[in-house]
């Protein structure tokens, strides 16, 4: 029975490589070990702000293939983290060369990742992270009571009078058991569990290759099979399932009240732990990452295009070659090179700036992640991700949409003066404003964000900002084809900025009256002798 269960669950590991995981997705604890981790040594971790404006959630999904709930924590701290460095890229192209092309051996791994998916799984990072609850006041009592339980048994059998006393101590140790039932039930789901991840980490641990990722692993699962003896107790009640199981709970229940044996094993326990904090990571960490490089092997075998980045030191260089979203079906490939200037994207909506943008950021955050980008080529410095794409009213705390675009801006011009090589993204910038102001300010503060050697990368309505930046950025633009009674997309990037305007046009194709169309035509012929009458009294004067 358990041979056949085995070989099914082999097949359809098998079967679902390469393939998008079909499953639920508990976002809350699956960032709780990012949100609680140290990130001090990082280079930088994303923000809540650029997640959102990137879609981090659906990015994560599309990318997770971990077979257990500690690679799938693992993954998603991975994904938020840049690191100062890639240091085990070399490790890790090799292991994933081997999950790829040896299915037997990624079949085996998988196995015993798959032993880790229950949901109870996710406390373990709790065990490390989190305070751990310290005995109550009374506990000092506990102890005698327990010894006094089991001197009163053992004087049954010589005398029955202590049976009474056994009786009375076991009415005051009911009271104290199921009090301690709470502080018993916050660790019921993540003891358990913490001693299968040693098991499987320990299992993991045989295989040469994987030792690489953690030569000295075994020094911190040993530490852990030393407290094993007291977890067994919260092991066995985890197991209990069947009506036999049961009866057996029910006469083990009343051994642990009389005594006492409940509260002396969990703060027993719960010391232990709390002095093994280091040695629980490394188990945790040595599993994740395996299991993340499992994913990214599944991840790129289900791409038809992708490639490892190449990635240089303080250059304002970026290379893409036939680059795409991953998100978007079918995709439009596009190539962009950035030589030491920032980008300016000119078009009309839905012509593809935006997810552009996004295309971009996305692939820097994954090629210094994940060592994976989704084009023929890409290439890049090592820089720090901000955005302001995604920005809304916060009516709650009394913001205008201008307000909260200001601040978001504000802490982009702050960033911009550190020493790390920063990539920034901004659509439509300062769009809660009127036109003079808003392309004044514009140009000032992205020719402040373009200085030192950070990339910036903006969309724009405004083709006066074009004018106005063209020696600090390169200009691109997309475009649409209207036809008489369509409009079409080509998403391809093109060279220089917008030059037809077609905003009117399909204004006319949907059926606006008449009167409107030959109106708003004679405004925009004025407007455009008005800005051109400026723009040359501008350059007189200067």
């Amino acid at each position: 029975m358990f041979g056949n269960r085995r070989k099914l669950i082999k097949e359809k590991l098998r079967r679902e490589f390469g393939n998008l995981k079909v499953d639920s997705f508990d976002f809350e604890q699956i960032e709780n070990y990012f949100q609680k981790k140290d990130h001090t040594t990082a280079f930088q971790t994303l923000s809540d702000k650029t997640c959102n404006d990137l879609d981090f959630q659906e990015l994560f999904m599309f990318i997770d293939r971990t077979n257990s709930k500690v690679g799938q924590q693992y993954l998603y701290h991975k994904l938020r983290t840049i690191p100062l460095h890639n240091s085990k890229n070399a490790i890790h192209e090799k292991l994933i060369g081997e999950f790829t092309n040896n299915p037997d051996f990624r079949v085996s791994v998988q196995s015993q990742l798959s032993k880790l998916n229950e949901r109870e799984v996710y406390y373990i990072a709790s065990l490390f992270q989190d305070e751990i609850l310290k005995p109550p006041k009374w506990y000092f009592i506990v102890p005698f009571l327990s010894f006094t339980s089991v001197l009163s048994f053992i004087m049954v059998f010589f005398n029955p009078v202590f049976f009474i006393a056994l009786l009375g101590l076991s009415l005051i140790n009911i009271v104290i058991h199921f009090s301690n039932k709470k502080n018993l039930f916050n660790y019921f789901s993540s003891i358990p569990q913490l001693s299968k991840l040693n098991n499987v980490a320990q299992e993991l641990f045989k295989n040469d290759s994987l030792k690489e990722i953690n030569a000295d692993l075994m020094k911190s699962a040993g530490v852990l099979n030393k407290v094993n003896s007291r977890m067994s107790v919260f092991n066995l009640e985890a197991g209990i399932q069947s009506d036999q199981q049961i009866l057996f709970w029910a006469l083990l229940e009343i051994v642990k009240i009389v005594f006492l044996i409940e509260p002396l094993f969990l703060f027993g326990t719960l010391k232990r732990i709390d002095t093994k904090r280091t040695e629980i990571e490394d188990v945790f960490l040595f599993v994740g990452e395996i299991d993340a490089i499992v994913s990214i092997s599944s991840l790129r075998k289900g791409l038809t295009n992708f490639c490892t980045p190449k990635i240089s030191d303080g250059q304002k260089r970026l290379f893409a070659q036939e680059v795409y979203h991953p998100l978007i079906e079918n995709c439009v490939k596009n190539n962009l090179k950035v030589n030491d200037k920032s980008i300016l994207l000119t078009g009309s909506n839905m012509s593809g700036k935006t997810s552009f943008i996004r295309t971009i950021a996305i692939n820097v955050i994954t090629g210094l992640t994940i060592n994976t980008c989704f084009a023929q080529q890409f290439s890049m410095p090592r820089v720090r991700v901000f955005s302001a794409i995604r920005i809304s009213d916060d009516l709650m705390n009394d913001k205008s949409y201008y307000f909260e675009e200001v601040i978001t801006i504000k802490d982009m011009i702050d960033k911009s003066k550190s020493e790390n090589l920063n990539l920034f993204l901004l659509d439509e910038i300062f769009k809660g404003t009127n036109t003079v102001e808003r392309i004044s300010a514009g140009k000032a503060v992205l020719s402040s964000l373009n200085k030192e050697n950070n990339i910036v990368f903006v969309s724009t309505h405004d083709i006066e900002l074009a004018d106005l930046l063209k020696e600090e950025y390169d200009l691109y633009h997309f475009s649409e084809i209207v036809d008489h009674k369509t409009v079409d997309f080509d998403y391809k990037i093109k060279e220089g900025k917008l030059k037809n305007r077609n905003a009117i046009r399909i204004l006319q194709i949907n059926d606006y009256p008449e009167s409107i169309i030959k109106e708003a035509i004679e405004i925009s012929e004025e407007l455009d002798k008005f800005t051109v009458a400026n723009t040359c009294f501008s350059e007189i004067r200067g």
